[in-house]
């Protein structure tokens, strides 16, 4: 009979017992945290996939090594060869296979070496997660207690996916999506049964990926895995056979590169973290943009022109569908710049955005007369770009033709400062300086912009276009957006516009951008160019160049109801060249990639509910006045209705045969006949009636009412008001002459010249003379051989 345990062995029991519910706590608590979380840490790869998945591009991670992001799925055929090579009953045990160790166990001590670990799966994922580790049999241990510990916190078929993931494939080539391209130059969800049973073998020694090196080997154990595939029914023995007969991998392939300049933006936005990055950009426009983009850059480059850039918009979402930031040309030219979002000076690239915002404000009509007479602004003196003038020209012609002294004029109309705070309303990053510090020159190319901001502006207007209709005549509060390039950017924006409470007013209104896009629709096409001409009866495109000073930057921007496309070419060292212009050099290249897209979803809706009819002047398109003999009514924005009155139509006195001018002074109101007349300001008639033959000019005064007369028949075309002439040196060193321009009603006038009451001499029909006054202030005097009179003070600057 045992005694009756005493109270000291009782405490000393119930210490022991103590200390082993002890140790098993503490075994229990490092067991469960004997795991990393995550498991692996390793740097991967930038990858840039297109809209339905497919690879764009890559970057090399930042250890060097070609390593995806993990995946989450393994495709089905690399599975079951893996599973089938490595770990058969892998969907059986919990991370430890007994018999796969006693079987390695008996083969090792068979061999008198080891030539098999008996490792499973999870066994294996915990060994490369370890990275450097010897094979020793305390690892071993700590890969079975590590492994099982990841079956605890892993599913199956996320072990797997860590496995293909992290797999060594040779060389620098790390995890299955990664090798599949490598290899065979496509997704691993694209290879074969052959091509799965090769890479299924590779982790266990990849070293048999070499080119030229252990070819027969890699191609035996290939071909017995696919026999043991066969043999467990995964696949037919014809499948077998015909794999067998497919060629081993050679050197790795480059990764597809079609969107270089993208994917770098992407890896400077996503820096260090594991990205996939599925793109809004559609691969296959993206290889033909890229094609047309390159064949035009092999005909530019024999004109020193390197560097050029394009996108395609879809306008409905905002979405970049193709997106070439340079050319191939070479280091030394800058290839590796990404242009689009580069700032560059824009031309004439803006004129549209005044256009439309002078026509939102009633500042004009779209046939509203821009003066186009020389000009000057202070030290400003711009130009045309063929040097000549209209004198008057409608607005939407002006815009259609690019004329330079009609969009300055309707810029110091419309204001630098309000048109700068328009433009930063509608996407302008750039303007980082105040609108004084641009100044007239900002509607000029005075300014600079990104293609990137200039296509989210057009593509937004054209937008606003379609959702004018699609919201029942109101606008969604986010209405004018930049581009967008990654497809969970399109979910956001959808999202965000759905949410977007509606509001009656956009800062442009659909009547103003209808109204806008008209007028580039009419923009010349070069007649010699027969290819534009068959794309303009193919598609209507709204579309608009631009040329920076010093022929530097070409622009290009059009857009239809589904797309926009925007191009720029020049230098990217910013060096100029002749033919460097926007109807040149980025034109062609722009309607080239239209056609790339396709034809288009015809032209935009009318937006009916947004147009008013206006009473318009037929001969100034002004706003019609009392005096206006020939009244059109147009469709125009409201706040057309407040525009100006026509200023060109005058009452006209004459005498009763209707020949002679006439006034109280010199005859009596009730012999006098009374019409009315569109008369322009004497220096643009000089120019408008050149051009408009059908222009009536005022008749002269009878010769008895002469000597009364007060209006104003000459006018100073150079000098201007208190002008400050500076002339300059020559290069044969003489001094330069400046020619003063007057001109007059009467083209058969004769004008006396004067300076400072010297006599000069006389002009008749072209009234222009060369003069070299020394520097300081002079007074120019011009008699008319009626005895009127015109005088103008200006100041010669010092010569230097």
């Amino acid at each position: 009979m045992k005694p009756f345990p005493t109270k000291q062995h009782l405490r000393r029991f119930a210490l022991n017992h103590k200390k082993k519910l002890i140790t098993i706590a503490l075994l229990s608590i490092l067991y469960l945290f004997c795991l990393p979380n995550p498991l692996f840490k390793d740097p991967s790869s930038t990858v840039l996939l297109d809209r339905s998945g497919r690879l764009l591009g890559a970057r090399i991670a930042a250890d060097g090594q070609w390593r995806f992001p993990p995946t989450d799925s393994v495709p089905h055929k690399f599975a079951r060869a893996i599973i089938t090579f490595e770990d058969k009953r892998f969907y059986y045990h919990p991370g430890v296979d007994p018999l796969a160790i006693l079987r390695a166990f008996r083969l090792n001590i068979s061999q008198g070496e080891i030539v098999s670990g008996g490792s499973t799966l999870s066994m294996q994922v915990i060994r490369m997660s370890r990275k450097g580790k010897g094979r020793t049999f305390l690892e071993k241990i700590i890969e079975m207690i590590q492994a099982t510990r990841a079956e605890l916190r892993y599913s199956k078929d996320e072990i797997l996916a860590l496995y293909a993931s992290h797999a060594p494939f040779g060389g620098n080539v790390v995890g299955l999506d990664a090798a599949a391209w490598k290899y065979y130059g496509r997704s691993a969800h694209q290879i074969s049964w052959s091509e799965a049973a090769t890479l299924a073998v590779l982790p266990n020694a990849p070293s048999l990926i070499h080119p030229g090196r252990n070819r027969d080997l890699l191609r035996e154990k290939r071909d017995k895995l696919l026999d043991r595939l066969w043999e467990v029914g995964e696949i037919d023995s014809l499948t077998a056979q015909l794999g067998k007969l497919e060629p081993l991998p050679e050197k790795p392939l480059p990764l597809p590169n079609f969107a270089p300049h993208l994917l770098d933006r992407v890896q400077a936005q996503h820096k260090g973290t594991h990205a996939v990055i599925h793109s809004t950009i559609d691969q296959q426009l993206q290889a033909q943009a890229h094609e047309i983009v390159h064949r035009h850059h092999l005909h530019l480059k024999q004109n020193g022109i390197f560097n050029a850039a394009a996108m395609i918009l879809d306008v409905k979402t905002g979405a970049v569908r193709a997106y070439i930031g340079n050319t191939d040309a070479g280091k030394e030219h800058g290839s590796a710049v990404d242009v689009i979002p580069a700032r560059r000076s824009t031309g004439s690239i803006l004129k549209p955005l005044l256009y439309a915002a002078m026509l939102d404000d009633g500042a004009i009509l779209p046939n509203t007369l821009v003066p186009d007479i020389p000009t000057r602004y202070g030290g400003y003196n711009p130009k045309n770009y063929f040097r000549d003038y209209d004198g008057a020209v409608p607005a939407h012609q002006a815009l259609a033709r690019s004329l330079n002294v009609p969009a300055v004029r309707m810029l110091n109309q419309y204001g630098t400062a309000r048109f700068h705070s328009f433009l930063t309303e509608v996407g302008m990053t750039t303007l980082n300086r105040p609108p004084n510090d641009y100044g007239l020159t900002l509607v000029l190319g005075g300014a600079e912009a990104t293609l990137w901001d200039l296509s989210g502006i057009y593509a937004s207007m054209a937008r606003n276009l379609i959702d004018y209709h699609q919201f029942n005549g109101q606008y969604p509060a986010h209405n004018f957006l930049p581009p967008i390039f990654e497809q969970k950017q399109v979910k956001k924006r959808d999202e965000l516009r759905a949410a977007s409470p509606l509001k009656a007013h956009s800062a442009i209104s659909a009547a103003a951008t209808f109204m806008t896009f008209e007028a580039l629709l009419e923009v010349n096409r070069p007649e010699v160019d027969r290819h534009w001409q068959r794309f303009a009866s193919a598609q209507k495109v709204a579309w608009k160049t631009g040329t920076s000073y010093g022929f530097r930057d070409a622009w290009a921007i059009g857009c239809n109801p589904s797309h926009l496309v925007a191009v720029w070419v020049g230098n990217a060292d910013g060096e100029g060249r002749p033919g460097l212009t926007g109807l040149q050099a980025a034109a062609p290249v722009m309607f080239d990639l239209f056609d790339a897209v396709g034809r288009g979803q015809g032209w935009f809706e009318v937006p009916h509910a947004d147009f008013v009819p206006i009473p318009t002047c037929h001969h100034s398109g002004h706003l019609a006045s009392s005096l206006c003999t020939d009244v059109d009514t147009i469709w125009g924005a409201v706040n057309g209705l407040q525009s100006p009155p026509c200023p060109y139509h005058q009452l006209v006195h004459l005498d009763e045969s209707g020949t002679w001018r006439v006034h109280a002074d010199c005859e009596s109101p009730q012999d006098m006949q009374h019409k009315a007349y569109f008369i322009l300001p004497p220096t643009q008639e000089a120019y408008y009636k050149s051009r408009h033959p059908s222009y009536t000019s005022l008749p002269p005064y009878r010769a008895d009412c002469l000597d009364a007369i007060t209006d104003n028949q000459m006018e100073l075309i150079y000098p201007k008001f208190s002008s400050r002439i500076y002339v300059p040196i020559d290069l044969d060193g003489e001094v330069s002459k400046t020619v003063f321009e007057v001109t007059h009603r009467d083209p058969e006038a004769i004008i006396y010249w004067h300076l400072n009451d010297i006599y000069l001499g006389q002009t008749t029909h072209i009234h222009e003379m060369a003069l070299n006054p020394s520097a300081g202030h002079h007074t120019l005097s011009l008699v008319d051989d009626k005895g009127k009179k015109l005088q103008r003070a200006f100041e010669v600057l010092a010569k230097k």
